[in-house]
């Protein structure tokens, strides 16, 4: 790990990761790989299920590298799907390991993704994809990220959580698919991981071509020029960060910290936005007797982080990327 003093000079590289393969034993993986990241310096969570490894890590460029030796170092783990970024500072407050029956919910029992997803697109591909006009594109992402941006042309199923996807897409596959030919369908969410799990959700139902985003849609601002994209808006993220644009470049949305739902410039313009304690879309919601509870832990999480600590029972920003 660099010194103090020279560890002041760079940047904090952040790593969204996931790869679906069988652990027989998730739970026998547990300490050690938290041991590896408490070690190093690195923040964040990761999930571990017996379908595999989720989650987002942030620390300097040494201790990262160190943590992915080890991840890849698990079973059938050397092709784990990272995808870096930086922050100005550690988007974390702590380092949290844990095992869940899913490493992203969606309830449907076995579907083995690491097996049965749809196909792979690139992100240099995807845009001659999702503009054939016999292909239907799906955002699998939930409501509040999609309001921060989306690809053009995408069809948002307005869901709060990525539980509800299924009975969404049972619901309306008749209208979607019709009675003829089916067309293709491409799907996408932010990092890959929750596309790769509806993919094989939508083989299991008989879907026959079924497409997702490779590296989800931080891979595609990452690579595809902005003059070529077919993306709309900014990409929500997990994290302090909010959103990024293209180029992975810091977005322009804050946080609401009442509701963790994103505040765009417009939303923070409104009467109804007060920082930590309501925004537009949760002003509603609440009571004024919330609203200053809401203010009262917004007052103790800045006195904990200006004195360099974690306020406790802090969450982080947003809601989890497993919903």
């Amino acid at each position: 790990m660099p010194s103090q003093s020279s560890a002041q000079h760079l940047p904090i590289r952040v790593a969204a990761l996931y790869r679906f393969v069988r652990f027989d034993d998730p739970t026998s993986l547990q300490e050690p790989l938290l041991k590896a990241c408490e070690d190093n310096g690195v923040k964040g969570t990761l999930l571990l299920a017996k379908e595999g490894v989720n989650g987002t890590i942030a620390g300097f460029p040494d201790g990262i590298n160190v943590v992915l030796r080890h991840l890849r170092g698990l079973p059938d783990c050397a092709d784990l799907e990272v995808k870096f970024s930086e922050a100005a500072k550690m988007p974390f407050h702590r380092m949290k390991v844990r095992v869940k029956r899913e490493i992203v919910t969606m309830g449907q029992g076995d579907l083995d993704p690491a097996h049965n997803a749809g196909t792979y697109v690139d992100p240099q591909d995807w845009n001659d994809l999702i503009a054939d006009p016999d292909t239907i594109v799906i955002d699998t992402r939930n409501d509040y990220e999609v309001s921060v941006g989306q690809f053009e042309g995408a069809i948002d199923p307005k869901t709060a959580s990525f539980r509800d996807f299924p009975a969404w897409f049972r619901a309306e596959r008749e209208r979607l698919l019709g009675q003829g030919k089916a067309p293709k369908v491409a799907m996408y969410c932010t990092g890959g991981i929750r596309c790769e799990k509806s993919t094989a959700f939508l083989a299991s139902e008989g879907v026959e071509e079924v497409y997702h985003l490779k590296g989800g849609i931080l891979k595609y601002l990452e690579t595809v020029p902005e003059e070529l994209s077919m993306w709309r808006g900014e990409c929500f993220v997990f994290d302090q960060r909010v959103s990024v644009g293209h180029g992975l470049a810091p977005g322009t949305h804050a946080l609401c910290y009442a509701c963790r739902r994103p505040v765009s410039p417009q939303d923070a313009e409104s009467p109804l936005y007060e920082v930590g304690a309501s925004c537009p879309a949760c002003f509603d919601e609440r009571t004024e007797e919330q609203r200053e509870a809401c203010r009262e832990r917004h007052r103790q999480e800045k006195r904990a982080a200006a004195e360099g600590r974690a306020h406790i029972g802090a969450k982080m920003p947003g809601r989890s990327r497993d919903e």
